[in-house]
């Protein structure tokens, strides 16, 4: 590992150090919960998903999935490895966002910290030393009182909806809780962000981003293509975007969804 590589790692683990204050390590059991989690991770495109132990720094589990889209090898994957791959440009991001993590994830009641997702993107060097932007989703799984234990991530290949441009970091609330999109990372006080779309409408983005077209739409919802129809043109409307290839890769980078 080079000098500088040990460098970004080193404070990298710093920032996860300050939730893993004096933890008792315990055996991954893979739950029911895990799995309802990875339902609030939005996959707009192909993806791997893993179980990440805060306080030992590095995966516990990594779906074998990231052989084909970054050619890793799950039997011999480390963070340290990991981390060595992100772009340069992207690491200071990386850190930032992780410290704003920790201070969100700090200042909430304990029992909302598994209410939320956390979003933000970056850009890492597959095994052919070509880079691809990766959109990281993940929730807290498992939690101490203020001590974060385990992850639940998902990393899916976003190259194709957002080629250039600066990462963006959002707080997603679950279970009506509430957003906070596009944080800056040196923002120590965040206000909450209104919601641009309604809850059914998101659900038809989603299943736009998925390829369904508006009769498959309103077959799986019960409800008319014509109602699917305006709901499109209003979310159109609502969202500023010319087309749906403009809103698709809007809905994702922005975390609309």
């Amino acid at each position: 590992m080079g000098k500088q590589t040990l460098v970004f790692y080193n404070e990298v683990r710093k920032v996860w150090e300050e939730v893993t204050h004096n933890v008792a390590y315990t055996p991954l059991e893979f739950q029911l919960e895990i799995h309802k989690k990875l339902l609030n991770l939005f996959q707009p495109g192909n993806y791997y998903y893993f179980i990440f132990n805060v306080s030992n720094a590095e995966f516990e589990f990594v779906s074998e999935q990231i052989q084909s889209i970054l050619g890793y090898d799950v039997k011999t994957l480390k963070a340290s490895d990991f981390l060595n791959r992100i772009h340069a440009e992207d690491q200071p991001y990386f850190i930032a966002f992780e410290k704003q993590l920790v201070n969100f994830f700090s200042k909430l009641p304990q029992d909302k910290i598994l209410k939320y997702k956390v979003q933000y993107d970056f850009r890492v060097r597959d095994s052919n030393d070509n880079y691809k932007r990766i959109l990281h989703q993940l929730v807290i799984i498992e939690h101490n009182n203020s001590n974060l234990l385990r992850s639940l991530g998902i990393h899916t290949d976003i190259t194709h909806l957002k080629p250039s441009g600066t990462p963006t970091l959002s707080f997603i609330g679950l279970d009506n809780e509430p957003s906070y999109y596009n944080v800056p990372p040196d923002q120590p006080l965040l206000t909450a962000s209104k919601e641009r779309f309604t809850r059914r409408e998101k659900q038809i983005i989603r299943f736009v981003l998925s390829g369904k077209n508006s009769h498959e739409i309103a077959q799986t919802l019960h409800i008319s293509k014509h109602t699917v129809d305006t709901h499109r043109k209003k979310i159109l409307s609502k969202s500023g975007c010319a087309s749906w290839v403009e809103m698709s890769a809007r809905a994702v980078t922005e975390a609309w969804v």
